[in-house]
C-alpha cells in the first residue's frame, strides 16, 4: 500500500519584486513526496531551492500554485495560520543551529512545547518530553548545558531534539552539516539515518554529492524548475544501520 503524500505542490510559481526588476525563484514546480521518504534537494546558486524549502517550511508563500501539507492546502494561510503550522507540524534543522544562547540544551528543546496552542500537557510532562528528546539524539548528559559549553556537532544534536520534540509529520533540514568537520557531519547523518528508518519524513537541502547521497531520493533543481528527480535506493548509510539493528536482535 502506498504511503500518503505529507507534501504535496502543484504548479507551485514564487515571483520576489516587481515591474522590470520581478524575478522568478519557482516555475511551475510540481511534487510529491510521501510519509517517510528521505529527499535531498540539490542545485546551483539562484536554482530556487531555498524559496522552495522557505514555502515547504510555512516560512513563505506561493505567488501560485497550490501547497498540501499532510493533505492540507496551507497555500493562503495567514502568518498567524502558518506559525501555528510551523510549530506543530514541521521541524526546522538549520546550518546554524539556532539555539538560544543564553539557555541549557533542555530550555532550547522544551520551546516548541512553550509555543504549542494546542498543548495540555504539564511543565513536568513537557520536561520529560524534552529530556526523552534529548536521550534519543544522545544527549542525556548535555541536559544542562548551555551552547557555548558544547561541540558543533553536540549544538546540532540539539537542534535535532528540538526538531523531533513535537512529534512532527516533517523535518526540514537546510545544510544541516554545513558548520560542521567532516567526522561530525558523518555523525549527524547518520543520526538523520537512523530517524528516517524510524518512519521520520526528512527533506534535507545540500550542496554536497556526499552528503546527499544519505538521501533515498535526490532532487535537482535548475532555474526554478525540477531538472532531475532520481531515486537513490536504499541508501548505504540507511543499510548500515538495518543490519546492525538485525543483527543486536
Amino acid at each position: 500500500m502506498q504511503e500518503p503524500a505529507i507534501i504535496e505542490v502543484i504548479n507551485l510559481t514564487k515571483f520576489y519584486g516587481k515591474g522590470e526588476i520581478k524575478v522568478r525563484a519557482l516555475a511551475q514546480v510540481n511534487l510529491t513526496i510521501r510519509k517517510g521518504e528521505f529527499v535531498a534537494i540539490m542545485g546551483p546558486s539562484g536554482s530556487g531551492k531555498s524559496t522552495l524549502m522557505n514555502i515547504l517550511g510555512c516560512l513563505d508563500r506561493p505567488s501560485s500554485g497550490n501547497y498540501f501539507l499532510a493533505g492540507e492546502d496551507v497555500s493562503n494561510l495567514d502568518r498567524t495560520q502558518l506559525a501555528i503550522i510551523r510549530n506543530q507540524r514541521i521541524g526546522f534543522i538549520f546550518q546554524s543551529y539556532n539555539l538560544l544562547p543564553q539557555t541549557t540544551a533542555l530550555e532550547n528543546v522544551i520551546l516548541p512545547l512553550l509555543y504549542n496552542r494546542n498543548g495540555k500537557e504539564s511543565d513536568e510532562q513537557q520536561i520529560e518530553r524534552a529530556i526523552a528528546s534529548l536521550e534519543a539524539v544522545g544527549l542525556s548528559d548535555r541536559v544542562a548545558h548551555k551552547p557555548q559549553e558544547l561541540s558543533g556537532g553536540q549544538m546540532q544534536r540539539v537542534a535535532i531534539a528540538r526538531a523531533l520534540v513535537n512529534d512532527p509529520a516533517l523535518i526540514l533540514a537546510d545544510e544541516p552539516t554545513g558548520n560542521l568537520d567532516t567526522r561530525s557531519g558523518e555523525e549527524i547523518m547518520t543520526l538523520m539515518a537512523n530517524l528516517h528508518t524510524q518512519g521520520s519524513t526528512i527533506v534535507m537541502v545540500t550542496h554536497d554529492d556526499h552528503i546527499a547521497t544519505s538521501a533515498e531520493r535526490i532532487i535537482h533543481l535548475r532555474d526554478g524548475m525540477i531538472e532531475t528527480d532520481i531515486q537513490n535506493g536504499v541508501n548505504s548509510m540507511r543499510k548500515e544501520i538495518e543490519e546492525v539493528n538485525y543483527e543486536g536482535q
